[in-house]
Order: structure tokens, then C-alpha cells, then sequence
């Protein structure tokens, strides 16, 4: 009876229709990183997950969809191969991008078989290399890094070619206020104004030094000073020294001519005391002459 039922033509008519019904089972072709590139439709790759760049320039963008419109992908991106025939993108997410705006079905990719770890340090690396991240972005990539798979500064500064320094400063601006990360990942303030600013210690000063440094538009050697004046004010103070009158200023210099010394006359409303500077007996014994006293 099973025979009859499977040489039975509606049956087959059947179980085909059936079949056109349900969703195709058919596992995915098997994927082998050749390290060569192959066309890849454009709607079964997906954003990697790790992607540092928070902020893509839409002008940049429109650009470069039309420059592949009219010559094509010139460097293929990097994907890796995850589950349900999907592949992740570890390198070129602007050109994946622009590669859809401008109507493309497919684009060449490279395949790699690597794991998180290595497709969160290849998209750093890629990025970087790239010189296309703002600070801010460079900052949480470096914080993932150390966070999510537990680097060392020092694995880091060898893994994205930095020094190590470089490394840790980038980290230490996640330490800025919000509203300041926002100005350094805006541009309105640089990375090296956001390195003075992280001298001060409460975020109350970093926040009314920032938009003084925006308001007058400081350099950053003018940051600096201005910086150093709010952690010692009282050497502003010192600096501002009173002027000295004009009479006791013009006594100062008659007695350097006529000694060939230096001279200092300390004045306070008509007290002080005048200080000669000598290098060596000679130089005393002309000070004892000049009183009258013979040596």
C-alpha cells in the first residue's frame, strides 16, 4: 500500500505542492575563506556589532556611491561568515553602504573565519589606519577592548600599532563630562584640549572651563596657561608684580651705572632696603670703595 501510494501521481502533485508552500530547507553553500574576493549580495551582509565609527558624514557618503555607481568597488570589504548564510561586516562599512545607495546587488568581499575578539580588533585596526574616528569613538573602542575581552593597555598599543600613552589618553577622556565628550566628538574641542581639561578635578571646572575655551576660542598652549592659572592661582598672583615707581626705578639705575653691579631697591611707602649683587671679592671691594671704605 505505501508502494501504490508513492507511485501515485497526485500524490507526487501533491507532496509538490506542499513543498512550494513551506520555506526552502536548503542549508547555505559551504563557505571557504580563500582570502580571494567574491561577489556577495548586498542584503545578507549585516553591520558588525563592534563597529567603533558612531557618526557617518551623509555628504562623504553620497559621494562615494556615486564614484562606485560609475567605476565600482575598487577595495573589497571584509566579512566573516555567521549563521542562516548571513555574514557579518568586519572592514568597509562606507563602502557596503554607499554600495546600496547606489543600486549595486552585490559587492566583492574577503572572507575571514575569525572570532569576536578578532573581528572587534580588525574593525579597530581598520578604522584607525583609516585616521577616520573622532576621539571620542577612538576612546570607547579602546574602553570595549579593555572591558568586553580584558586587554591590557599594553596589548592594545601593540594590537592597533599606538603607543601606549596615546592608548591611555583616549581612554581617560571617557572620564569627561557628557556634555564635554559631546564637544570633542562634535569637534568644537580637540583632543588636546580635552587632555588639559582632564588636569582639573571636579566636573563643575571642567564644564565652565570648556565653554570658556569655546567662547573665546583658545588654542591649546592657550588652554594650557589658562588651565595652570585655575590649579595655582596663587602664582597668577605672584606674577602680578605692582609697579615700581618711577623715582625709585631711576635711583635703581644710577647705582647699577655707577657700581657695574646689579641692583634691587625693595620700596614700600618710602622703607625698603637696596640690595647689591656681587660675583667675587672684586666686585665687593669696588661696592667698599664706592661707600669710601678702602679695602
Amino acid at each position: 500500500m505505501n508502494q501504490t501510494a508513492t507511485n501515485d501521481p497526485k500524490r507526487r502533485a501533491l507532496g509538490k505542492g506542499l513543498e512550494s508552500l513551506l520555506p526552502s530547507r536548503t542549508p547555505p553553500p559551504p563557505v571557504e575563506a580563500t582570502g580571494k574576493p567574491r561577489e556577495i549580495p548586498v542584503e545578507r551582509i549585516v553591520r558588525n556589532p563592534f563597529q567603533t565609527r558612531s557618526r557617518v558624514d551623509e555628504q562623504q557618503l553620497d559621494e562615494l556611491a556615486r564614484s562606485i555607481a560609475a567605476t565600482g568597488v575598487v577595495q573589497p570589504i571584509i566579512v566573516r561568515p555567521i549563521q542562516d548564510g548571513l555574514f557579518q561586516l568586519i572592514a568597509g562599512e562606507r563602502r557596503w553602504l554607499a554600495s546600496q545607495k547606489a543600486g549595486l546587488a552585490t559587492v566583492p568581499a574577503i572572507l575571514r573565519q575569525v572570532s569576536d575578539e578578532q573581528a572587534m580588533e580588525m574593525t579597530i585596526v581598520e578604522n584607525l589606519q583609516r585616521a577616520d574616528l573622532n576621539p571620542m569613538e577612538q576612546a570607547r573602542a579602546y574602553a570595549r577592548l579593555a572591558g568586553e575581552f580584558k586587554m591590557t593597555h599594553d596589548q592594545m598599543a601593540q594590537r592597533t600599532g599606538k603607543d601606549r600613552a596615546s592608548v591611555s589618553n583616549f581612554i581617560r577622556l571617557l572620564k569627561l563630562p557628557q556634555s564635554v565628550q559631546g564637544d570633542v566628538e562634535s569637534g568644537d574641542l580637540s583632543f588636546g584640549h580635552a587632555k588639559v581639561l582632564l588636569a582639573l578635578e571636579s566636573p563643575e571646572q571642567i564644564l565652565d572651563a570648556a565653554k570658556k575655551i569655546k567662547a573665546l576660542s583658545m588654542s591649546v598652549r592657550q588652554t594650557e596657561s589658562y588651565v595652570q592659572g585655575l590649579i595655582h592661582p596663587e602664582k597668577k598672583t605672584k606674577q602680578a608684580k605692582p609697579q615700581q615707581d618711577a623715582n625709585v626705578r631711576e635711583a635703581q639705575e644710577q647705582l647699577q651705572r655707577a657700581l657695574g653691579l646689579k641692583v634691587r631697591i625693595e620700596d614700600k611707602k618710602g622703607k625698603g632696603r637696596v640690595i647689591i649683587e656681587y660675583a667675587g671679592l672684586e666686585d665687593f671691594d669696588a661696592i667698599l670703595n664706592a661707600l669710601g671704605e678702602k679695602p
